[in-house]
Formats: structure tokens, C-alpha cells, sequence
């Protein structure tokens, strides 16, 4: 409804009421005013609500009868609008002749009273349009004003505001001032562009008032946490302490979370030992008790609001679903399920959709399955689980215990969905994995007429780093921008997309349009992480360093994300100094640090650091235990691979696929072949895991190098399509031409260089120019090199970084430039003097007499 939809006169006072908007009831369903003296709730009164009713104008259907020889007209319209008939009430005031201000005020509030603020609005303006013998008075203007505030109508709200000042009423009214305060702290946030003129016109309205009671102090409280400013909440509470005001349960209620919010736990216990001072008519009122365990449990100080919980004489719904839902949010869900099984042993306890909810959450963030499915038929029995909120908690539940297929099918079963179901959907699909499903489903979801948002373009922006799908990230771009969504770390998604794509540039050109305060941890570490996958090393510490600079404290992610670019140039030194960093800024006992770590000094040579970090680690997770079953595996040491591996079973760790495929390396590399075949064989069986490219590719990696290159050939024949893998037939290729089957080779080349047209890959054609050389056959391998210049392929030159003294020395084949480089040949030609001494012959295609190619 338009301001223009009533003919409300405006003076040239109203143009300076400007406006804001803002939801102003409070944390538990409270108004931090009352505006009107309404005579009839169909909600349920707050102890606020009643308290600021202490006058009745007009007697309400539900009260006592007192003296009441007869039913009134007025009687009779409060009882229509009581029972929600306030348009019934409307065509029997029509059928009055003349009537008065009671019975207009009795229809203007009927209005509001059933939530039609904007009828409550139109019928104001017939009033005052009408000529009759009845005038607005305290009532009228201040039920309009609370129509206004229910309404978010500001431009009404000031017209109304000038109707006041003109009839001179406001002068004796509290409530009128009471209701305009309210108006305009309601009204804030539909106009944020004029929010420091509000803010000024507030405490203006604030401060013209002659007496201010306490339902005034109290609007003016919620109004400071409102508009964040928590220390004037503070302060206003102590100065209406000091005048001699005295507080009600609304008073506590809302200065609370102005003390949660700023953090001091001296302040909350102050307040709270205040409120007990005071009785338990307060301490024991639930609202108060709600507010209270609400700000302990944000302060962090689970302790005390579960001492305020268990002191508590009365608990309603809410104090039980405040108390669990705090031990929800700070990550206490063990703590959170037992009282909620507590609430449910309670027979005076009613539970609703929040405490169900809560409970959900707690069994998801355990993935306590078995609980959940005890939930899920507990619902299912009470007949609650076809709420939609509840349907999406447990497609939401399912997903974190990786049982997609379950959320699927309940969210396919839903009779009615709403956007929060196909976002859960998507977003369930995209975290597990299921990265094709979750793109198909946004199609559908636009098909069904759902907008896609912010939480639909996250799993988006995901699925498409997934997947590597630089076209659909890009769509996703576009949509952003033509749709101008906008949401808090939607440019480190993006970086991070552009970063997995391969188009690194547009990461970094996206990374430097954003302002310095506009990026936070995230955005940094997104570049960072791009940068080092990318094989940006340089960039990659640059921008760490700049990161410094700009005082953006690093956090845990970005010494996992910095890490491996040590690794990378072999730079042990600096590893070093990224641990120092982590030990002195306690991140070292994060599972994703420990984790990168223990990666980063395996691949450096240092081993027994690495050991170190695992075995003082108080968190390990799969990576964990794949990262260090890899190390040791590269270092010879399969035994004790193996023996790790075993030992994941004892720390409830479950391997996951990427830990195969370690384990399965580990027996490669050291030749534990039947010990390898066993662990693959068991796979599926024992772990559940479907075997992929890659752990095919380790069983032929294993049976190649142990000279079992038949057993190897017959392994990938069985796999049929799957074994039509470059990486499979590479590893096969390579096990042929070590161990001397020449023929076997020619045919996997032959059949890698049949998949490879077009694709520009060398080393193939390398292999079997390599097998040719150890035959003899000069002229294939004439035929093969000449085929590889007229395709123009080249073989990928190799680098290797050595740190010397904190130096880092790179070379490459054949290598030149290095300004020791005759010290260092001359050495390697007394290498290969001693190597023939010992007893070693280079093969027949390796040039006898000369330096190998790869001496770096």
C-alpha cells in the first residue's frame, strides 16, 4: 500500500520525519513497546504487552464481566473483531448513523489486532475524511501509528505524525509519543540510505519527550542493539536505573543481547546478579530465563546458562529449545542431543518444530546415523515429519552421513517444496560429490519456477571448481552480475573457480578488483591456494607476504593453502618457518595444518618430521593418515605403511578412496605385490569403496614392476572399457619396456597412440621410441622421432630445485646456466666412472659413454 492510497494532508512538517525500517520485534516474539492499548489479542499477550495495557478504554470480550446490564454496539464490534471477523464488525459500524471515536478506534484496532495493518490504514483515512462528530484521540493515533509500524509504512507514519502535532493532543500523551518512537525505530530499515538522519530524528522524538516511562527507555534500547550500538544499550539501561525507572522482564530481555554482543562476561554476570535481586517474579519469567541462557551461551559460557537452566523453576517450550539450541551453535552436540532426550523423557514439556530441528542439527554435526534414524521414525510416527522444515533438517542430516541417496529420497517423496529444499538438494549433491546431479537439478529447480540465489549460485560456483567446467563457472558469473546477487565470500569462490579452472589470470585480476577492506581471510586464501596449484610459486608467496602487510592475520587455511608451495621448489627451510609460525599461533594442532605438514616434509626428504607432526597430532582425520601412509611408501618404508593402515580401524578413522590408492602405491613402490592385491580385492568388500582410474592403475603400477607384466596385460584386458585409461595403459607400457616385453609394448603403444590423436601428448610416443632404442630397431625409432617433429611435439622438459645454505638452485636437462655447472658435471662424469666400476651397464638405448640426459 502507497502513502497515496490515503488522503492523509501533509504539512511541511512531515518532510523532515525521515525513515528507516526494521523488524522491531524483539528475540522471543516481544514488542520492546506497545504502541497501542489494544483491547483484543488473537496472539498471545506478553507479560510486556499486559503490562503496558494498564488502561482499558474499551472492555475487552475476555475480560470479568463487572456492571454490564446490557451488550453494547461496542461490545458487540469487539467480539467480531475478537473472534477474527473484523470485516462482519466493519459492515455493522457501516450501518451506525453517527458513529463515535470508541467505535472508529474499536474497527481501526480490530484491524491490527488480526494482522491487516493496511485495512487498519485505509479505515484511518476515512475517518479523518469523513465529516462527523467524531475526532482522533490518544487511541486513534496511537493504534494507527502501531498500524504504521506493522506495515513498515513511514510516509504514512509521518503524515499521521503531523495530524498529531496539529491536534495538540501529544503534549499530555505518553502513548502517543510511545507509539511514534516505536514507529520510527520500526520503520529503520527500509531506509538505510538516510539511516544517519533517522538515527538522529529518533533520539530527537526521544529527547522532546516530557516523561519518559519505562516502555520509552526500553524502545530505545532495543533501538541501540538494533542498530549495533551495544554500548549505548548499555548505558541506557544503568541511566534509567539511576533516574529511578523501574525495569521490567522487557528491560533484561533487551539489553541482553547488547552484553552478548560486546562480549564481557563481567557485564552479563553483573546484570544477571541484578535480575536475581529483584525475585524470582523476574528471574523465573521465561522470557527472561530464555534471554538470559541465550546470552551466556553466545558469550561462550555454556557453564552458566546451563546453571540458569537448571535453576530455573518454570521451563516453557522455549527455554528448553534456547539451551539446546546454544549447545547447537557452539559446536556442543553431544551436550545438545542429551538434554533433548531429557526434553523428550519430560511430560510436562511440549517440543515443537525448533526443538526437533535442533536436535536434527546436533545428530548432523555428530553423523550419528543411528540416531538419526531413531529421530527420523520417531517423527514419522508423531506425524511431524511432513513439515518442510523438518524434511529439509533431514535431507540436510543425511547428506553429512553420506547417505545422498536417502536425502534424494525423501526430498523426490516432498509433496511440497520450498526454495530451502531444492538449495539442500543441490548443495547435498555438490558436497558429496555428485557434482553432474547437483547442475542438473538447478535446471530443474529453474524450470519449477525457483529463483536461483545466493546459497544456489555457491553450489554452483562449487560444483564447477569441482569439475573443472570453466563454462559453467563462467554462466554463473554472468548470472551473478546481471542479477546483482551479492554475498558474504562470493569473490573467493570465484577466484577459486577461475584458480581450479586453469585461468589463473582472470583469478588474480578478479583478486585485485577488490578493494583492500573488502578482502577478508577467505579471498586471500582462495588466491593463495590458486596460486600454488597453479604452479605459481613465486605469486603464491608474494601474495602471502602482502597478506602481512595488509595485517590480515593468517588462519589455519592459509598455512594448508602456503605449504605445499614448499614443497613444490623443495624449500624445506621456509617449511620450517611456516611451522614456527603455526606452533606460535596455535594452529599446529589443526587437523588440515597437521595434515599439509606432514605432507609438505615427506615430499621434502624429511621423514622423520614428518613422523613427528603425525604422532603429536591430537586430531587426525583420512588425510591425515593418507598423507603420512604416502610418505612412507615413497620412503621404502611399506611395512610400516602398511602397519598404519591397519591401525586406522582401532582409531574409528575410516579410510576413504584417496587412502586406497596411498596404500596401494606404498606396496607398489616396495613390491609387497600380495599384500597390495589383497588390500584391492577387499576394497568393496571391507571399505565399501568402488574401485576407480586409480587404483586400477596402482595394481598394474604394482604387478609392472615386479616383472609380472603378463599378469599386468591381463588385469587391464578384464577391466574392459575402464582399462582403455591413459594412465592405466602409460603404467603398463612403462613395465614393458623395463622388463624387456617388447612385443607386449608395441601393442599398448600402439593402442595409446590410437587414443591420443589430436590430444598433443609426447610421452607416449617417448615410451615407444625408448622400446625400439633398447631393441636395437634405430629405424622405428628414427620413424617415431621424425612423426613426433612433423606433429610438432616436444618432450616436457624436466626441472629440479635443490636448497642449498636457504638458496634454491633449479635445473634443468641439459642445463648450462647454473654458475658452478662445470663442478657440477665434473662430478657427475666421476658418478658414472664409479657407477661402471660397480658393476652397472646403461641400456642398449642409452648413449654408453656420455652423460644421462636427466643429471639434475
Amino acid at each position: 500500500m502507497s502513502s497515496s492510497a490515503l488522503p492523509l494532508p501533509l504539512s511541511s512538517s512531515s518532510s523532515s520525519i525521515t525513515h528507516t525500517t526494521s523488524n522491531h520485534s524483539h528475540h522471543h516474539g516481544y514488542s520492546s513497546s506497545s504502541s497501542s492499548n489494544l483491547s483484543f489479542q488473537r496472539q498471545t499477550q506478553t507479560p510486556h504487552t499486559k503490562q503496558l495495557s494498564s488502561h482499558q478504554p474499551y472492555p475487552s470480550p475476555s475480560d470479568p464481566p463487572t456492571h454490564q446490564p446490557r451488550k453494547t454496539v461496542r461490545y458487540r464490534l469487539s467480539q467480531l473483531c475478537h473472534q477474527g471477523q473484523p470485516h462482519l464488525a466493519r459492515q455493522l459500524f457501516d450501518a451506525i448513523p453517527q458513529p463515535k471515536t470508541v467505535l472508529w478506534n474499536t474497527i481501526i484496532i480490530g484491524f491490527i489486532c488480526n494482522g491487516m495493518p493496511d485495512e487498519a490504514l485505509r479505515f484511518y483515512s476515512r475517518m479523518v475524511s469523513t465529516p462527523s462528530n467524531a475526532s482522533c484521540d490518544f487511541y486513534t493515533y496511537s493504534a494507527v501509528l502501531k498500524a504504521c509500524a506493522d506495515a513498515r509504512q513511514l510516509s504514512i507514519g509521518k503524515a499521521v505524525h503531523c495530524h498529531v502535532l496539529r491536534s495538540r493532543l501529544e503534549s499530555r500523551s505518553r502513548i502517543v509519543y510511545n507509539s511514534l518512537l516505536n514507529m520510527y525505530c520500526t520503520c529503520l530499515s527500509s531506509a538505510n540510505d538516510e539511516k544517519g538522519y533517522v538515527d538522529d530524528l529518533v533520539c530527537r522524538v526521544f529527547g522532546s519527550m516530557r516523561r519518559r516511562d519505562v516502555i520509552a527507555w526500553n524502545t530505545m534500547i532495543s533501538w541501540y542493539v538494533k542498530t549495533e550500538r551495544f554500548e549505548e544499550a548499555f548505558r541506557s539501561f544503568w541511566m534509567m536505573l539511576k533516574i529511578g525507572i523501574k525495569v521490567t522482564v522487557v528491560s533484561f530481555v533487551n539489553v541482553f543481547p547488547a552484553v552478548s554482543r560486546m562480549g564481557s562476561v563481567r557485564r552479563a554476570n553483573l546484570l544477571y546478579g541484578f535480575l536475581l535481586k529483584l525475585g524470582s517474579k523476574y528471574a523465573n519469567d521465561p522470557f527472561v530465563l530464555s534471554s538470559s541462557i541465550f546470552m551466556y551461551a553466545e558469550l561462550g559460557c555454556l557453564d552458566l546458562a546451563r546453571n540458569v537452566f537448571d535453576q530455573s523453576l518454570e521451563r516453557n517450550t522455549e527455554v528448553w529449545n534456547t539451551m539446546i539450541g546454544g549447545y547447537v551453535q557452539k559446536n556442543s552436540p553431544v551436550e545438545a542431543i542429551n538434554l533433548f532426550l531429557k526434553a523428550l523423557a519430560s511430560e510436562q514439556t511440549i517440543l515443537d518444530e525448533v526443538t526437533f530441528l535442533s536436535a536434527l542439527t546436533a545428530a548432523s554435526q555428530l553423523q550419528r546415523l543411528d540416531f538419526a534414524q531413531q529421530l527420523h521414525a520417531y517423527l514419522m510416527k508423531n506425524s511431524a515429519v511432513s513439515r518442510i522444515m523438518i524434511l529439509n533438517a533431514l535431507i540436510a542430516l543425511y547428506s553429512r552421513c553420506n547417505l545422498v541417496d536417502i536425502s534424494f529420497q525423501i526430498f523426490s517423496r516432498m509433496c511440497e517444496r520450498d526454495a530451502v529444499s531444492w538449495n539442500t538438494m543441490v548443495s547435498a549433491f555438490v558436497q558429496n560429490g555428485l557434482d553432474d546431479e547437483g547442475l542438473m537439478l538447478v535446471h530443474e529447480m529453474q524450470q519449477q519456477g525457483f529463483t536461483i540465489d545466493s546459497v544456489a549460485v555457491t553450489a554452483l560456483l562449487s560444483a564447477a571448481s569441482n569439475l573443472r567446467n570453466l563454462e559453467i563457472g563462467k554462466q554463473t558469473h554472468a548470472y551473478i552480475l546481471r542479477h546483482g546477487i551479492e554475498f558474504e565470500g562470493m569473490e573467493s569462490y570465484l577466484i577459486d573457480m577461475y584458480a581450479k579452472s586453469g585461468l589463473i589470470k582472470s583469478a588474480q585480476g578478479l583478486f585485485e578488483m577488490c578493494s583492500t577492506y573488502g578482502k577478508d581471510q577467505a579471498t586471500w586464501n582462495a588466491m593463495i591456494a590458486g596460486n600454488t596449484q597453479n604452479g605459481q610459486i613465486e605469486q603464491a608467496f608474494t601474495t602471502f607476504r602482502q597478506m602481512f602487510e595488509q595485517n590480515i592475520v593468517p588462519n589455519a587455511v592459509t598455512i594448508a593453502s602456503i605449504l605445499p608451495a614448499c614443497q613444490s621448489v623443495g624449500i624445506v627451510s621456509l617449511g620450517k618457518q611456516l611451522h614456527g609460525f603455526a606452533i606460535r599461533n596455535c594452529l599446529d594442532h589443526n587437523v588440515f595444518v597437521g595434515s599439509a605438514l606432514i605432507d609438505m616434509y615427506s615430499k621434502s626428504g624429511a621423514i622423520i618430521y614428518a613422523e613427528n607432526v603425525f604422532f603429536i597430532s591430537p586430531e587426525k582425520n583420512s588425510v591425515t593418515y593418507t598423507s603420512m601412509i604416502l610418505g612412507y611408501g615413497q620412503h621404502g618404508f611399506s611395512e610400516t605403511a602398511l602397519s598404519l593402515f591397519y591401525s586406522m580401524k582401532e582409531s574409528d578413522v575410516r579410510p576413504d578412496g584417496v587412502t586406497l590408492v596411498a596404500i596401494l602405491s606404498a606396496c607398489s613402490y616396495s613390491g609387497c605385490v600380495d599384500k597390495g592385491l589383497q588390500i584391492f580385492e577387499s576394497m568393496e568388500r571391507e571399505y565399501g569403496i568402488r574401485p576407480s582410474c586409480e587404483h586400477h592403475c596402482c595394481v598394474t603400477d604394482m604387478l609392472g614392476r615386479v616383472g609380472r607384466v603378463v599378469e599386468a596385460y591381463e588385469f587391464v584386458k578384464e577391466l574392459g572399457e575402464e582399462g582403455n585409461n591413459f594412465r592405466i595403459l602409460g603404467s603398463l607400457l612403462a613395465a614393458c619396456r623395463n622388463h624387456g616385453e617388447f612385443e607386449l609394448g608395441k601393442n599398448v603403444a600402439n593402442k595409446l597412440l590410437q587414443m591420443e590423436r589430436g590430444k598433443g601428448l609426447s610421452g607416449y610416443h617417448v615410451l615407444l621410441s625408448n622400446i625400439y632404442a633398447e631393441e636395437g630397431n634405430w629405424e622405428y625409432v628414427n620413424r617415431v622421432r621424425k612423426g613426433m617433429r612433423e606433429k610438432g611435439l616436444t618432450k616436457d622438459v624436466g626441472c629440479s630445485w635443490v636448497d642449498v645454505a636457504g638458496r634454491v638452485n633449479s635445473f634443468v636437462s641439459r642445463d648450462q646456466k647454473h654458475p658452478r655447472c662445470d663442478e657440477i658435471y665434473g662430478t657427475l662424469e666421476q658418478l658414472a666412472l664409479k657407477m661402471k666400476d660397480a658393476g652397472y651397464r646403461p641400456g642398449l638405448g642409452s648413449e654408453i659413454g656420455t652423460i644421462p640426459e636427466f643429471v639434475e
